[in-house]
């Protein structure tokens, strides 16, 4: 499979994902809008994040700063954590375990 073949999903406004399930965890590959937030929340999975491409405004453990290009943040299980895109950006994301309510 390519990911061009994988379709788009609005998981929230401004956040379109491509998912690509395994059996422990999950990847997420985001096209972001200019100025779309995700607010503070946390979850059980570990996640990865990477910024492939843009500026996007991080805030972790309250905590806030700016990533570009090749920048990858850790985020643990429980952690809080929001984002906004300062312009439009593509990100990847890992989760693990799988994130059953992106399937």
């Amino acid at each position: 499979m390519y990911l061009d073949q994988i379709p788009s999903n609005e998981i929230m406004p401004g956040y379109h994902g491509k998912m690509v399930h395994g059996e422990k965890m999950s990847w997420v590959f985001w096209t972001v809008e200019n100025g779309a937030e995700v607010p503070e929340h946390h979850h059980p999975h570990e996640q990865i994040m990477h910024v492939v491409d843009g500026e996007f405004e991080f805030t972790l453990n309250g905590n806030t700063a700016v990533y570009t290009a090749g920048a990858v943040v850790y985020i643990p299980s429980h952690a809080p954590h929001s984002g906004k895109a300062l312009t439009p950006c593509q990100l990847m994301d890992v989760f693990s375990p799988v994130r059953e309510e992106y399937k």
